[in-house]
């Protein structure tokens, strides 16, 4: 379910507490945990709007929606592209109540200082991502983001001689291990991916 960041940090202040969605079926299932820009959100219940022209402004509001008017809209079946935040994607409106549930674990891991079975373990996980048809990758990425840290993802990309959008998936699957840290223009290494970097350079080979 796509969550927006504003919304995510809505959700983690206690201001956002619900969302509407026109699924076929529900996506979400209670209890379930999405990871956000703000953290993890959890999934409290799931229920069918049963007459969608009953919501109420303070629907609108305690979904992150300015008011009751643009959330009918968003509801409203569409013919044409389907909006993220609602309309064409289904015959039927569900409320879904959602909370805050804790801090992106990635946090606490970027900032971590590995062992030496950490490290070893690292680097294992690096290798099979760099068992690709294209060849290794992860060094390079990772060496480029220690030399051009909060360079625009674009220009990044171009001093890479690579593609977007492929390079902001790979960032991603960097990130997931805790050796990089997204702002909101262009990365850095975390203390984690530092430590990993300068431990490969001891390596013999």
């Amino acid at each position: 379910m796509l969550i927006s960041k504003p919304v995510a940090e809505a959700i983690r202040a206690g201001t956002v507490t619900q969302a509407f969605r026109r699924w076929d079926a529900p996506r979400v299932k209670v209890g379930g945990l999405q990871l956000t820009a703000a953290g993890i959100v959890r999934f409290d219940t799931v229920s069918r709007v049963r007459d969608p022209d009953k919501l109420t402004e303070r629907d609108a509001r305690t979904a992150g929606v300015k008011d009751l008017a643009t959330l009918q809209r968003f509801l409203a079946p569409r013919e044409s592209k389907p909006s993220p935040r609602g309309g064409k994607g289904g015959d039927t409106v569900y409320r879904i109540r959602l909370s805050w549930a804790g801090e992106d674990p990635r946090i606490a891991l970027r900032e971590s200082m590995p062992d030496d079975e950490s490290l070893s373990d690292i680097a294992a996980r690096l290798r099979r991502l760099d068992a690709r048809p294209t060849g290794p990758w992860t060094r390079e990425i990772l060496e480029w983001i220690r030399d051009n840290p909060h360079v625009v993802s674009k220009e990044l990309a171009a001093l890479r001689g690579v593609e977007l959008l492929p390079m902001k998936v790979d960032i991603r699957k960097l990130k997931a291990i805790g050796l990089t840290i997204s702002h909101d223009v262009g990365y850095e290494l975390s203390p984690r991916g530092t430590a990993y970097l300068e431990w490969l350079g001891r390596q013999p080979g």
